[in-house]
């Protein structure tokens, strides 16, 4: 690689704001933005997830804004937002990665759920935005908005109806925004993983992120996993950063509007799964 090609992979004194940055995806996004140079405003619910992110951005040398923020609460995401602008003076990356989900049949769920999950998965990244990109327009640098969806954005996903939508919309959203902030140089792309190891997909819901306190996979859950992801297991948080810090930089500067699975090829499959002979099967 040139040298010129090596700089277009830094984010040197940049800064980046990240929702629900505290652990998983998020917070290996912040290690990741901070390790190519940026500077990082973590904002999570779990004050212990946001000051342990912190301590490992500034100890690669940059600054970072540990700032606890109840993403149901628009206000919050506001006030996060003009703290950063507040101390650093810009924004140039935004990623909107706070979300969650229960499973439900849907005729299960009850309105003040619905709303929770809408409130939770995309007013959060629409009031992230909408507070984000005045800051970054006076800039006058442009920017990166990165959203982090999930491929049950685009395809069907029984137990998880309003979730999906969510996500459906965040896509729809991600588009729109793309030409609406082009004249802007303010780039919007999404990300959309699939099974990927975190905290709460191991158990590990509140407190400090703790590996040691992690669930871990039966046999039989390994090999179901093995079966339905093409490349044969769960997706590790650092490979979505590593997705992120390429829209985040310049070697996407011609990218915007797009979506990029990082899935292990899941959304390509189809629905098409191995069976227990190793053959590719759409019924078992």
């Amino acid at each position: 690689m040139t040298q010129s090609g090596s700089n277009e992979i830094r984010l040197d004194d940049q800064v980046a704001v990240i929702t629900g940055g505290g652990g998983g995806i998020g917070r290996a996004i912040a290690l990741t933005f901070a390790a190519a140079g940026a500077h990082i405003a973590v904002g999570d619910i779990i004050p212990e997830r946001c000051d342990e992110t912190a301590a490992r951005v500034r100890e690669l040398g940059r600054e970072c804004l540990a700032l606890p923020m109840d993403a149901l609460d628009t206000g919050q995401i506001r006030t996060l937002t003009s703290n950063v602008a507040e101390h650093f003076r810009r924004i140039d990356i935004l990623v909107n990665n706070v979300g969650g989900v229960s499973r439900r049949p849907f005729l299960e769920q009850s309105e003040r759920s619905w709303r929770k999950h809408i409130d939770l998965n995309l007013v959060s990244m629409l009031a992230a935005t909408s507070a984000a990109v005045p800051v970054m327009t006076r800039g006058g640098r442009g920017g990166s908005i990165i959203n982090v969806s999930s491929i049950e954005g685009s395809r069907a996903a029984p137990g998880y109806a309003v979730y999906a939508a969510c996500k459906a919309a965040m896509l729809s959203f991600t588009r729109t925004m793309a030409v609406e902030l082009a004249e802007h140089r303010i780039r919007i792309n999404a990300i959309a993983p699939d099974l990927t190891v975190t905290p709460g997909i191991r158990g590990n819901r509140t407190g400090p992120v703790d590996p040691a306190t992690w669930l871990q996979p039966t046999a039989q859950q390994q090999d179901a996993i093995a079966r339905r992801i093409p490349l044969g297991r769960a997706g590790i948080d650092r490979e979505c950063a590593s997705v992120a810090l390429f829209l985040a930089g310049g070697m996407s500067s011609y990218v915007t509007g797009t979506v990029i699975p990082v899935d292990g090829g899941t959304w390509a499959s189809g629905g098409w799964v191995r069976n227990r002979a190793g053959e590719w099967v759409l019924i078992e």
